[in-house]
């Protein structure tokens, strides 16, 4: 009883649109006032939760994504990308796909690349005639390839609370990132076949070295990042730093980000950090007063009562987080599920790894439905479209993106494969 009163208390605080650290906080040392346990045991078990080296990767890689976006890096890689499939039919589709993978290396946020990258790549394609619903359609399904390809934040963050390898996580998640692009390239394919209409540029050596030159500097960031951790030269907090202090050099080599702009940078970092860390905070002691209450053993019994199949299981898993993520806030959605799912999981069969991959998946496909949907409302925000005709241009594009979770959900050879290999 005491448990289901701060449940429900926990979630009369989120409606109350209370921001969710403090929604679990608050109940939580209700808890362990009323169980007579110390309070100062849920701030030592909330400071435990987030003193952890590979958290030490959250600011850095934030860092590096807020760099990104000031030193003008998604402009590069679109021009560059453009001098390559102009002469294609339909090809700034392709070309909005191309940028935000190659964007995705640098940064971990579906919101940040919406934000960076709606603001270039929208009013491109509208100004060549792609039809409003469309260009803000595809820039919104392309921005989930980010927070799935490494870097990824919400992968960091998994990996924290689950307590499994960072690096294997990040490994596990290349190829479902290829195979997001892939299959989004495929539905731009279909939708533009008939359009003779929108090729955009000739095929010129000349502008291609040109701008291959422009963006090299900045294609050498992955290289780094991803290359240093796949390859055992870096840790993921170690390849964090690294990145973070190239890209800074870039910035101010290309005279885009200059001295006087660091103190801001590092501000909008910082700010980005200490409301993740405090989410992961209040879910450690969230975490101990589940497993001290055996929730996820309760959870377990409860399923088996209802089907022992281990894909019956992970179709229920895909419905729970896609409505999660419809409604929380990706981080905020983590570190509520994966304390009470994962255990389960397990049970099953399933490996952590391969279900981070699921839950991370999920969760960002929630940032494109409403009511919560957040990269809805970034692309609104920065287009100014409507929020209902960015959903309505993003429907299409959620049956590839909803193809690619199935696959994801149910080939987990294909996820563990990289790992693996990389013995990790």
């Amino acid at each position: 009883m005491t448990l289901a009163i701060m449940g429900m208390a926990i979630v009369a605080l989120l409606v109350l649109r209370v921001p969710i650290a403090f929604a679990i906080f608050g109940p939580c040392l209700g808890y362990l006032w009323y169980t007579d346990q110390s309070l100062g045991l849920g701030l030592r078990l909330a400071t435990q939760g987030i003193n952890s080296w590979p958290l030490l990767a959250v600011p850095l890689f934030i860092l590096v994504g807020v760099v990104a976006n000031r030193a003008g890096i998604a402009d590069r890689l679109f021009d560059l990308a453009l001098s390559l499939l102009g002469r294609v039919r339909g090809s700034l589709g392709y070309v909005n796909i191309g940028v935000s993978l190659g964007f995705s290396w640098m940064s971990g946020s579906a919101l940040a690349d919406a934000a960076g990258l709606g603001s270039v790549e929208v009013p491109a394609m509208r100004k060549q005639g792609y039809p409003a619903r469309f260009s803000v359609g595809i820039t919104a399904a392309s921005t989930v390839i980010g927070p799935i390809m490494p870097p990824s934040i919400p992968a960091i963050i998994y990996a924290a609370v689950a307590v499994v390898s960072t690096g294997a996580l990040f490994a596990a998640s290349v190829v479902p990132a290829f195979l997001l692009a892939v299959s989004l390239a495929v539905a731009v394919f279909i939708w533009a076949r008939k359009r003779e209409e929108l090729r955009t540029t000739r095929f010129a050596w000349a502008d291609l070295g040109h701008n291959f030159l422009r963006a090299g500097a900045a294609m050498l960031t992955p290289v780094i990042i991803i290359g240093g951790i796949l390859t055992g030269t870096f840790t993921p907090t170690e390849a964090a730093g690294v990145g973070a202090c190239y890209m800074i050099v870039l910035g101010l080599a290309y005279r885009s980000v200059r001295l006087r702009d660091l103190p801001g940078i590092f501000r909008d970092t910082a700010l980005t950090t200490a409301s993740i860390t405090i989410i992961l905070g209040a879910s450690a002691l969230l975490g101990w007063i589940l497993a001290r209450e055996r929730v996820p053993q309760a959870v377990a019994e409860a399923i088996f009562t209802v089907t022992d199949s281990k894909i019956v299981f992970l179709i229920l898993v895909n419905l729970v987080l896609l409505l999660l993520g419809a409604i929380i806030e990706p981080t905020s959605a983590l570190v509520l599920s994966v304390p009470i799912l994962l255990p389960v999981a397990v049970e099953f069969g399933v490996d952590p790894v391969h279900f981070g991959v699921i839950a991370v998946l999920n969760l960002m496909i929630g940032l494109l439905t409403p009511p919560m949907g957040g990269v809805l409302y970034v692309l609104s925000s920065v287009t100014g479209i409507s929020v209902a005709d960015v959903f309505r241009g993003v429907a299409p594009f959620l049956i590839p993106l909803l193809l690619v979770l199935g696959i994801v959900t149910f080939a987990p050879g294909l996820v563990l494969w990289l790992p693996d290999r990389l013995g990790l």
